[in-house]
């Protein structure tokens, strides 16, 4: 009822836009390079139990890489997918060149795989068939630059990373994404900050109710920008700030509880907040990883991932109700250690290496730590973030 509630206060508030919109939508651009058939709605796992899907970012021309996992978290290489748009390279970027966590969005109930081309300005829809993909949908970003995508509940939030930063709305129907009219929000960083990559906003994601959604700024602002979503789906007007003097916020998940979990690159820590209905996050206890480079955090099951790009390591951590974290020690990747992903059982994490564009895998150990079950090369990749597991 809330998702039919939303829908029809938005086609009230937008009119025509909306049809208009939605008959452009549908029209939809020539599809992928792999093509596949199936049901366009949900996810069809018939192909393959479980799948890895990684961006490139490539500067060429933007690709989606599949992989088939096995029960003992294997993959094998199972399709290449052309979004039909390119990737891009933020100034000063390495191992890291949409210096972001969140380029590929997973909306799972709508069989749906969302990835930005940072370098056209755009967002490309697939529909999921087990291990395969179907391009049916390029749309513009509403802004420069996009880095980041969350989805809850049919919205879509699309995180621009230049011209200041900004996140533009989206609506989810029949598969498609529909700009939410009026839905754009400036972040007001500055956009002639250097070095780039650092001074960008890095992610921006749902509460894990929907009702709020948070961007982080990195070095732009060292805060987290919090906006209420409103029952038209448009965010409210301004962000609630909260600052991190120097700790440069750059990437955020969410514990059971609904605490929020972030990865500070500025002081290589982990830290735990609640998030108030207000907006505002207080801190419970920050945990440093004795890493370089904290930049990027996944969740699995009731642990936490870290991932830091200048020890080439995973620093894990155990969490417990009430916002506390426990070190468990940190495990060795390939160069550049960048964007990872858990499968939804928690059983497995994937990571990519962004020196040489791989992704390692790794089985979740009863106590927390992990084991290597392989490493896959994904070609053109190198500096490439955007990874999600299913």
């Amino acid at each position: 009822m809330r998702v039919l509630r939303r829908f029809v206060a938005a086609t009230a508030l937008a009119g025509g836009t909306v049809a208009v919109a939605l008959g452009g939508a549908l029209a939809g651009p020539a599809g992928a390079s792999t093509r596949s058939q199936g049901d366009n709605h949900r996810t069809d796992r018939s192909g393959a139990d479980h799948a890895v899907f990684v961006a490139t970012d490539n500067v060429a021309g933007n690709q989606v890489v599949a992989f088939r996992r096995g029960d003992d978290g294997r993959l094998t290489p199972s399709g290449t997918y052309d979004t039909d748009g390119l990737g891009g390279s933020l100034t000063g970027a390495v191992v890291d060149r949409t210096a972001s966590q969140g380029a590929l969005a997973l909306d799972d109930e709508a069989g749906r795989l969302f990835a930005v081309n940072a370098g056209s300005d755009s967002v490309s829809v697939f529909s999921i068939h087990g291990d395969r993909l179907r391009l049916e949908q390029v749309v513009a970003s509403g802004g420069s630059f996009p880095v980041s995508i969350a989805t809850h509940d049919h919205l879509v939030e699309v995180l621009n990373a230049r011209d200041g930063g900004s996140v533009q709305g989206f609506r989810e129907f029949a598969g498609r994404l529909i700009p939410i009219p009026g839905s754009n929000r400036p972040l007001g960083l500055n956009p002639t900050a250097t070095p780039e990559f650092t001074h960008t906003p890095g992610q921006v994601t749902f509460s894990p109710d929907g009702s709020q959604v948070l961007v982080t700024t990195k070095a732009g602002s060292n805060a987290v920008d919090t906006f209420a979503v409103r029952w038209d789906g448009r965010l409210s007007a301004t962000p609630t700030v909260t600052t991190f003097p120097g700790d440069v916020p750059f990437a955020i998940t969410f514990d059971r509880a609904g605490h929020a979990v972030i990865a500070l690159a500025g002081s290589n820590a982990v830290a735990t907040a609640k998030l108030h209905r207000n907006g505002t996050l207080s801190v419970i206890e920050s945990s440093p990883t004795g890493q370089a480079a904290t930049c990027w955090i996944v969740r699995a099951g009731n642990r936490f991932y870290a991932s830091n790009a200048g020890s080439a390591s995973l620093t894990g951590f155990d969490g417990d109700r009430a916002g506390h974290l426990s070190v468990i020690g940190n495990t060795a990747t390939d160069a550049g250690t960048v964007d990872a992903a858990a499968t939804p059982d928690g059983r497995f994490v994937y990571v990519q290496g962004g020196k040489a564009g791989v992704v390692d895998g790794f089985a979740v150990n009863a106590d927390g730590t992990l084991t290597p079950v392989g490493t896959q090369t994904v070609p053109g990749a190198a500096g490439a973030e955007g990874i999600v597991a299913i």
